[in-house]
């Protein structure tokens, strides 16, 4: 995945950082690098503040905030300097950033809960990546000063209380306008409950690149809306039979809509032949919604035996319910030996299952509470760790895995990558629904030998997904964006330019 960036865990941007020190550049040096591109940044982002906020805590983040408000007094602006250590008590480069601000005449103030905070922009220099535990006090009530001034706030490297591995808020977290991250971008900077805490993000890589540092495998990948090499154009004598005939099973009684939404995504998607096995009173809902989907209406398993047959792939759950009827189709669908788009009601008879199935071919897309039902654990911890979670549900189960949510992961037990696309106007109902059947479609097009493939289209089909949210946000807004509304903007983003079309008819 060469286009994508990668994303680190850490302790190994740490290790970066003690690589390129050993390469010969002092490390004081480098801090004064990282202090100057946050400087730098904040100026940009802020071209008309002259007053500043600085919290140092201890460690090499509060020196990068003892450098940064030197270099801000003498740049002429007035700085507030809070400290939650005592300075004095600071060693090594962080000492020497302290007497770096002190020569420039800065006399740090003693942090106290009654204490204002009195800059035009906040500087949070408290934690850093280091920590691991809760926030404790003081930090703890310096974070809730800082969220409660609103004013705008420079995190930097990352915001303080923020897991930098996970995405985890540990107990609490400031929440940053922007956020200068440094060496290498970071896990858990993107996913999770930090998309909320992040702010603007800027990687000010200092010059160091970690791509030279091969023994330090990137922990995810970040995915990009580069053109998506699957999606090239079509050959101009194909037919209906080269795009493959996906087979979505949902719909129980009373509970068509989500089965009609994956069937129509995945007709607008590109899949050759769509056919719908729903219960009888669905049917035509179906016909009336996206007559092109070829709808049947079943009493039970014993009628699937011909479609499933037919089918390059099958898409299992939305709509499915719990009862007879859904237990019949997914256990039909798990015996067809066809790749798979395990979601919704599936993934929870998956979970109740006594013996484990564990396959490859198949993509599931749970949201936390799925996930934590299939690993046995709330869905709290799912979220407190969600890359581990992907790990977790890919080693019991196999597979490729997208687990839902803001920054959206896609998974195995090899791959991890992250989608940075998406807005809160899809926490609406059917999104899932949408998304198994775009997942589906690049499935039965170019995902019937199952294996490997079907990560790249996981990760295909989320950033579709999110991008054609993003898309019908721009529009029309995120409040009341449906997720029938996706399936033609996904389309759209599906198909190459036209300039990117060869005119093969000559």
């Amino acid at each position: 995945m060469p286009q994508l960036r990668p994303l680190y865990r850490a302790e190994q941007v740490r290790e970066l950082d003690r690589r390129t020190i050993a390469a010969g550049i002092d490390g004081f040096s480098l801090m004064q690098q990282a202090a100057s591109a946050a400087f730098d940044a904040l100026r940009q982002r802020w071209p008309q503040a002259r007053r500043l906020s600085v919290l140092c805590g201890a460690g090499n983040n509060a020196g990068d905030g003892y450098v940064l408000a030197a270099l801000a007094v003498c740049d002429g602006f007035d700085v507030q300097l809070i400290a939650l250590r005592d300075p004095d008590s600071l060693e090594g480069d962080a000492g020497r950033a302290v007497a770096m601000a002190r020569r420039v005449g800065l006399k740090p103030q003693a942090w106290s809960a009654d204490m204002s905070i009195m800059g035009e922009v906040v500087v949070d220099a408290l934690l850093g990546t280091g920590l691991s535990g809760e926030v404790r006090e003081p930090f703890a009530a310096a974070i809730a000063a800082i969220n409660a001034s609103e004013l705008p706030v420079l995190a930097v490297d990352i915001p303080s209380g923020l897991s930098a591995d996970s995405g985890a808020v540990l107990g609490c977290a400031v929440e940053a306008t922007l956020t200068t991250t440094f060496i290498a971008d970071k896990l858990g900077l993107h996913t999770g409950a930090a998309v909320a805490h992040v702010g603007e993000h800027r990687l000010l890589t200092l010059g160091v690149d970690a791509a030279q540092h091969g023994d330090l495998a990137a922990a995810a990948w970040l995915l990009d809306d580069a053109p998506d090499p699957l999606l090239a154009p079509r050959r101009r004598d194909s037919h209906k039979g080269d795009h493959g005939h996906l087979l979505v099973l949902g719909g129980a009684p009373g509970f068509g809509g989500a089965a009609l939404l994956a069937s129509e995504a995945a007709a607008r998607l590109g899949a050759g032949r769509v056919s719908l096995a729903t219960a009888p009173e669905h049917v035509t809902a179906s016909l009336v919604r996206c007559p092109e989907v070829m709808v049947h209406g079943l009493r039970g398993p014993a009628d699937l035996v011909s479609l499933l047959d037919g089918a390059d792939a099958i898409v299992v759950g939305p709509g499915l319910g719990q009862g007879a009827w859904g237990q019949g189709m997914w256990q039909s669908a798990l015996a067809a030996g066809k790749p798979l788009v395990v979601d919704a009601d599936a993934l929870n008879l998956l979970a109740g299952m006594a013996s484990l199935p564990r396959r490859g071919d198949w993509i599931l897309t749970p949201h936390p509470g799925e996930a934590a039902r299939l690993l046995g654990c709330s869905s709290r911890e799912v979220q407190h760790d969600r890359p581990g979670a992907v790990a977790a549900l890919a080693r019991r189960y196999g597979g490729h895995w997208v687990l839902k949510g803001a920054g959206t992961l896609v998974g195995d037990e090899v791959t991890l990558a992250v989608c940075p696309f998406g807005n809160p106007g899809m926490a609406s109902g059917g999104m899932g629904d949408a998304l198994s059947g775009i997942l589906g479609a690049l499935v039965a097009q170019f995902g019937r030998g199952g294996g490997g493939v079907l990560g790249e289209i996981a990760r295909s089909g989320v950033v579709l997904h999110a991008r054609a949210a993003d898309l019908a946000a721009a529009d029309a807004g995120e409040r009341g964006l449906l997720a029938g509304d996706l399936a033609s903007y996904a389309r759209r983003l599906a198909n190459p330019r036209t300039s990117d079309v060869r005119d093969t008819a000559r």
